[in-house]
């Protein structure tokens, strides 16, 4: 068995066993899907998706969880849409619906959130209203509702949320359902009247689906393997498939972790639920599934029937069918990075290594991209530079790319280093990849200026170090933060690390440090070290990795000096300042744009413009590349 090959659900035919699974985009307008979410999920279909589950939409206005949250009874047109786009190339569409419950929010709803008990949410500490039948009777019929809307709007069935962030799975819980009545002397008395009343409502003809918490690593009181096993068995004769998936109230970032968990996690678990069931309904592994390789190994040995591979095909749509015709799909690097987005700023959802993901309306689409006749010469082979590279000679231009150090790659290559962290490096060796099969000449260790003439130049020298904005005098090693990766194998001692940013570049090498045996210390601005890791979802596991490594922490402080071996810190609040001997200072904040190439004519892209992430280095690579030849000048910036 492998990931190509088809299956049936409730008698229609899956044209591939990968799921694209529901995830937050921010692609709504208002709480409807909007057509871009239809050209969204229609270019994973066109990729080979075997189903396609949407945003979960809410049943009930009453549960807003985020300002772009999708709600159900405005989500008709939307599903029909989405189901229209997707049927022609054999894509099933399932509509998620859920309620967040007590995790919820009443910052977008005005209203008292719910709950099966007054159990407040660890993070918000908002403490919900007691559901009365009343209430419980109008979620059962909002679940009814809302399937009944999905399959008249044309889509193939619908999927429940009892995940880690829903009211179904609330229920379940010991953690967050003490109740006595019936519904909490059988805790699963909620679900099975809510899998009845959608089942009602949409015949055996169309798809049930269930996406259940099998794990709230909470043994005290919450969902483990064993319970979980036992629903599973209880509903599996009134479901067509069941998504395993993990996560509860006290451990919902671990639904869909970064690359510091291995990939595949939910292996073990998955297979104990498929163990359970007998065959009875067809299972799901869900968990940083991300390479073909392993799907295929995880469906051949019998853990699951299908596999959940969404963040690898937002980094790659045409996974599917790349894999099909042997070739290597653009890798998820599971950097979490800009593709979680439950964020205050509402990011729309995308792919550091695949900007244009969620912009499919928006960005231009590189397989319809004019021909162009030509030679291009990309100054700097880092992220930046190889996608204007691959883009080009995708168009038909004879394309060479000039790095001056021994290998393309750029801050990628520097920057993948750490537990997980060298994922990046199969971004940059994809990226090489891809440009030599494109008969992209590469050539390392060359001066970027030197024979540069061509019909087109791109610019992509990027960046340099920033010097310290403090006094050093000499006593103690400076370096930032990209000399430190590239050298600190020589290094041994004390080492203080300035982190103003508060992003994973610090965090990384402070734990890459110490297993070296060094002391090491974190001086921070912020509250909190790695204070911009919580989009990512790694903040709270970041901080404890370093407390459990012994790294110091030194929060609202800035360095006032350097010298005789001592680093003087000040408190950003109280003035009071301290001192912590040491033999290096690794400073990580930003670089600024290398200006090597400042006097020289062409497009400039990536970090020469501004240094900033991999998503904007490859963004703007690829819009050199796919508006070269045309008088669009939104990729240029002429020298002065």
């Amino acid at each position: 068995m492998n990931i190509g090959e088809t299956t049936t659900l409730a008698g229609r035919t899956v044209r591939s066993r990968v799921v694209f699974g529901p995830h937050e985009t921010n692609l709504a307008v208002g709480r409807s899907l909007s057509d871009r979410h239809r050209a969204y999920y229609q270019r994973r279909a066109e990729g080979g998706a075997g189903i396609v589950v949407t945003e979960v939409a809410s049943v009930l206005g009453n549960d807003w969880p985020y300002e772009r949250a999708p709600l159900a009874s405005e989500c008709g047109p939307g599903w029909r849409a989405i189901a229209a786009a997707c049927a022609p190339h054999g894509t099933l569409v399932l509509a998620g619906l859920g309620h967040t419950g007590m995790q919820g929010s009443s910052a977008w709803s005005q209203s008292v959130l719910w709950g099966p008990s007054r159990v407040a949410d660890p993070v918000t500490r908002e403490l919900p209203v007691e559901m009365e039948q009343s209430e419980i009777d109008e979620l059962v019929d909002g679940f009814r509702a809302s399937a009944a809307l999905a399959v008249a709007s044309g889509v193939d069935g619908v999927e429940l949320d009892a995940g880690s962030r829903s009211i179904l799975r609330q229920y379940l819980s010991g953690l967050t359902n003490t109740r006595s009545d019936r519904y909490g002397t059988d805790r699963a008395t909620l679900l099975g009247e809510v899998i009845d009343a959608v089942r009602a409502a949409v015949g055996p003809d169309h798809v049930v689906s269930l996406r259940l918490s099998c794990d709230e690593e909470a043994p005290w009181a919450g969902i483990t393997p064993e319970l979980a096993a036992g629903y599973a068995s209880e509903f599996a004769t009134a479901l067509d498939l069941l998504v395993v998936v993990r996560g509860g109230l006290y451990s919902s970032s671990r639904y869909r972790p970064d690359f510091h968990e291995e990939p595949n996690f939910n292996s073990d678990l998955c297979r104990t639920v498929g163990d359970a069931v007998s065959g009875q309904v067809p299972v799901v592994l869900q968990g940083s599934v991300v390479s073909a390789l392993a799907a295929d190994a995880a469906l051949a040995s019998g853990v699951a029937d299908l596999v959940e591979m969404t963040r690898a095909q937002i980094a790659d749509p045409d996974l599917v069918s790349k894999v099909r015709a042997g070739q290597a799909p653009r890798p998820c690097v599971l950097c979490n990075q800009t593709c979680l987005v439950l964020d205050p700023r509402n990011p729309v959802v995308t792919c550091v290594g695949n900007p244009g993901a969620g912009f499919e309306t928006e960005d231009p689409d590189e397989r319809d991209l004019p021909p162009l006749i030509g030679s291009a010469v990309v100054v700097g082979g880092g992220p930046a530079g190889l996608e204007a590279a691959r883009i080009l000679a995708g168009r038909g231009m004879s394309v060479t790319v000039k790095e001056r150090s021994a290998q393309v790659g750029g801050m990628i290559n520097t920057f993948a280093v750490g537990r997980g962290r060298s994922r990046f490096g199969l971004l940059a060796r994809w990226l090489e990849d891809e440009c030599r099969t494109a008969g992209v000449r590469i050539r390392t260790g060359v001066e970027s200026q030197s024979e540069c003439s061509s019909e087109l130049v791109v610019l992509a020298t990027g960046s340099a170090a920033r010097p310290p904005t403090y006094p050093v005098d000499g006593s103690v090693r400076w370096s930032d933060a990209s000399e430190a990766l590239t050298q600190s194998g020589a290094w041994t001692g004390r080492m203080v690390l300035v982190d103003p940013l508060g992003g994973p570049i610090a965090v990384a090498l402070a734990e890459s440090l110490v297993r070296a045996g060094n002391e090491i210390s974190i001086v921070t601005p912020d509250a909190i070290v790695g204070s911009r890791l919580g989009s990512s979802g790694d903040l709270v596991g970041a901080n404890a990795r370093i407390q459990r490594a012994g790294i110091a922490r030194i929060c609202s402080s800035l360095i006032v000096e350097v010298s005789a071996g001592q680093v003087i810190v000040e408190n950003m609040y109280t003035g009071a300042t301290s001192s912590i001997g040491c033999d290096y200072v690794i400073d990580c904040s930003p670089r600024l744009p290398d200006l090597e190439a400042a006097d020289s004519a062409g497009i400039r892209v990536g970090d020469m413009i501004a240094p900033r992430t991999t998503l904007e280095s490859i963004r703007e690579g690829r819009l050199a590349g796919s508006t070269a030849g045309t008088s669009s000048k939104s990729a240029e910036r002429a020298a002065p």
